[in-house]
Order: structure tokens, then C-alpha cells, then sequence
């Protein structure tokens, strides 16, 4: 589609509203929560999966992606009119997850066309789940000493290891996985590899957390025969694939903090809202506790400027092609901004926000207290706030390696 302005882009909003009204289901703007569950892994309601396939053969769900592939191939004007035209009418995105996040990206930035052909369609309609093989028991903060081997066996690759914190993984389809090819090498062994999650070998087990879901797991690979049309980037060239990645990935986690989308749909109400309803307010309609009152506006004073930068800088990486490293920079203010909103929304509702379940408490009560307890792995995941210091300490601010 055309690159839109003026009177043109005016038009797209005409046809981005009447597509909209035609295809957003009434049930899911009376029941948002409906939308909610579906993105996080829940039952998809029969009017959820309706909108999702609708969008997805729309190629909306992926407004910015190449139409040959199946995306909207619209320009970021048109996208960012959808979005607004979208908000009007309380749709959210049903096209998510870790295949447009990150892998989808980068699919776009390094992969053959063959593998192209083969993955960004299922990702661009919502049909195929992806997990991260990143992380595992001994390899964190020291991502480049994993130890997952793939073998070459002549026609394939032969996979034995674990991962850990395999966000998804007993829900995915597909994993995107570093693996190690070259041992005697540390960052130049490593290889990136695209694994169906359905090939005898694979077990998956799922990991409680805190707050009582099990987002995370852990995965085993015994065995497992990877096709050598699989391998996504040079053979033990997976470093470079691995690290653009991350950029995506933080990204794009930088963003969802800011907005509070990671959070439970109860809590994500705006903190001064919830504030009036539990504190109360005094003869002059402020909040009744003024140190809590002014916590409260410096956090949205500060989660508001994170917002408009997320903004700045998506749009500066639209133009520069793509993140930079300095999305570690927002990885680490997003996490510490939402870790804040959780924390205030359980100070200010009192004894009711320590409730796990029973009478007494209201669901957005419960939901506040495991959004909190979730919270926790904010400034974990998709790189460890310690870690996102260092990449802006080297890579943004060039500063040298301690001695």
C-alpha cells in the first residue's frame, strides 16, 4: 500500500475504521478480558478466534510487514492510524507472541527466502506459537557458554541439552534455539537453530512461579533430529543472529512495560484511579495521603516520558533499520517503572491487596497481588537489569571493560 499523507492518510483512517467496525466482534469490546486471556495462552473464545483469523488474513495483526509475506505492508503513518483507530474501539492486537516480538523480526532481517516462505506466514496469522531456546541451568548471564549440542549427522543435526526459562514452551509450536556446533570455540561455536516443538525428543515441563502460574519451563532435548534446512544463519554464526534478537526482544518487552501489558488486566488500571477508590481524597478532591500522592504523580509523570521515548525511539529504529543498543536503556527504565506501578497499586489497597484467594477480595485485588509477584521478573527476563548496564556501558557509552 501506498506511503499515505495528508488527505490520503485521512482516507486509510476512513478505511481502517469501517474495516474495524465490520470485523471486531461486539462480544470482545463488552469483555476485554476475553481479548486478554486469548493473547496469554487461555481459552480463545469462538469470537476471539474469528477476530484473530480476520486480522490475520488482513495481515493487521503485522501492519508493517512485507504484504508478500502475508503482512498489512503498510508505512508507520498508516500503522500508527490503526493502532489509534483500534484503541477507539478497545480491539487489542490478537497477532502476538514471541513469533512477531523477536523471531519474526529478525526472520525478516537474516533469513533465506526458503525459510521465510516456510515460517512468517503462520506467524503473520496467529497460527503458530514460537519459544525462546536461550537460557539454560548453567549458561544465564553467561549466555555464550551453553552448552546444547547439535551434532552433525550428514542430514540433519542431532540435538542434546536444556534449556531453562522456556517462556511458552509447553504451548509452542516451534522453538528458535542456540545450540552449540564448534567446541572449541565460545561466541564463534555457537549456531541458531529452528526446532519443531512436536519431534520425538523434545519434553517440556512446565515451572511454578510465585504467583501461581507456569509461564516458564524447562526443555529437554534427547536426541532430537533437526533438519540441516533449519539452520537460520551461518553455521556457527548464531552469535550475531542471537544478539540482533535480543534487540527486538527488548524492544519490544521495553514497550509492553511501559504500557503495563504485561500486567493482569485488573492491574493495569491506572495507579491514581485505584489510589482514589482505596486512600479517598480530601475536602479539596486530592489524594487524602499527600506523600502517597506524590509517589503516585512522579511514577506517571516518569512512566509518561518513558512512553513518549519507547515512541521516539520505535520510531527512530523504523528509520535506522531497527534497534539499537540502546534498547537495553529501555529495557531497564521499563522494568523498574513497572516493578514501581505494581508496588504502589499493593501499598495503597491496603490489607486488600495481600489476598490470595477466598471471600473478601475483589478479583482485581488478586489480580494486583500476582501482578506484583510476576513483577518481580520484570527486571529478569529478556536480559538481566545488571546485564542491560553493561550493554549501555559499552556499547551506548563506550566506556572500557573494569579492570
Amino acid at each position: 500500500m501506498a506511503d499515505f499523507g495528508g488527505a490520503d492518510l485521512e482516507a486509510f483512517r476512513g478505511e481502517a475504521r469501517a474495516w474495524l467496525e465490520a470485523n471486531f466482534p461486539r462480544s470482545l469490546r463488552e469483555n476485554p478480558g476475553a481479548q486478554l486471556a486469548a493473547s496469554m495462552g487461555g481459552q480463545e473464545s469462538e469470537d476471539a478466534r474469528r477476530w484473530r483469523e480476520a486480522m490475520g488474513a488482513k495481515g493487521w495483526g503485522t501492519p508493517t510487514w512485507p504484504a508478500e509475506y502475508g503482512g498489512g505492508g503498510l508505512s508507520r503513518q498508516e500503522a500508527r492510524v490503526l493502532g489509534e483507530e483500534m484503541a477507539a474501539i478497545g480491539a487489542r492486537n490478537p497477532i502476538g507472541g514471541m513469533g512477531v516480538m523477536m523471531f519474526g523480526p529478525t526472520l525478516i532481517e537474516y533469513g533465506t527466502e526458503a525459510l521465510k516462505r516456510q515460517h512468517l506466514p503462520g506467524i503473520i496469522k496467529g497460527e503458530v506459537r514460537w519459544c525462546q531456546g536461550y537460557s539454560e541451568p548453567g549458561s544465564g548471564s553467561d549466555l555464550a557458554s551453553l552448552q546444547t549440542r547439535a551434532e552433525d549427522k550428514g542430514d540433519h543435526y542431532l540435538v542434546n541439552g536444556q534449556k531453562i526459562w522456556t517462556s511458552g514452551a509447553n504451548l509452542a509450536d516451534w522453538c528458535f534455539c542456540l545450540v552449540r556446533t564448534d567446541t572449541t570455540r565460545k561466541h564463534e561455536g555457537i549456531s541458531f537453530l529452528l526446532i519443531d516443538m512436536r519431534t520425538p525428543g523434545v519434553e517440556v515441563r512446565p515451572i511454578l512461579l510465585i504467583n501461581g502460574t507456569s509461564p516458564f519451563c524447562e526443555t529437554f532435548f534427547t536426541d532430537v533430529k533437526v533438519p540441516k534446512d533449519q539452520l537460520f544463519g551461518p553455521l556457527n554464526g548464531g552469535w550475531t543472529v542471537a544478539k540482533r534478537l535480543l534487540q527486538f526482544e527488548r524492544d519490544n518487552i521495553s514497550a509492553a512495560l511501559g504500557s503495563g501489558n504485561l500486567a493482569t488486566a485488573q492491574a493495569a488500571k491506572r495507579v491514581d484511579e485505584a489510589a482514589r477508590d482505596y486512600v479517598g481524597v480530601d475536602e479539596a478532591g486530592r489524594l487524602a495521603d499527600a506523600d502517597l500522592r506524590r509517589r503516585i504523580t512522579e511514577h506517571l509523570m516518569e512512566n509518561r516520558a518513558f512512553q513518549l521515548t519507547v515512541r521516539r525511539a520505535a520510531d527512530e529504529a523504523r528509520s535506522n533499520q531497527g534497534p539499537s543498543a540502546a534498547t537495553s536503556i529501555m529495557k531497564y527504565a521499563g522494568a523498574k517503572i513497572a516493578q514501581d506501578r505494581t508496588e504502589l497499586m499493593i501499598e495503597l489497597m491496603g490489607h486488600q491487596g495481600l489476598g490470595w484467594d477466598g471471600e473478601g477480595f475483589e478479583g482485581g485485588e488478586l489480580g494486583a497481588v500476582r501482578a506484583w509477584l510476576r513483577a518481580k521478573a520484570n527486571s529478569i527476563e529478556g536480559g538481566t537489569s545488571e546485564i542491560n548496564l553493561n550493554v549501555v556501558s559499552k556499547r551506548v557509552l563506550g566506556l572500557p571493560d573494569p579492570k
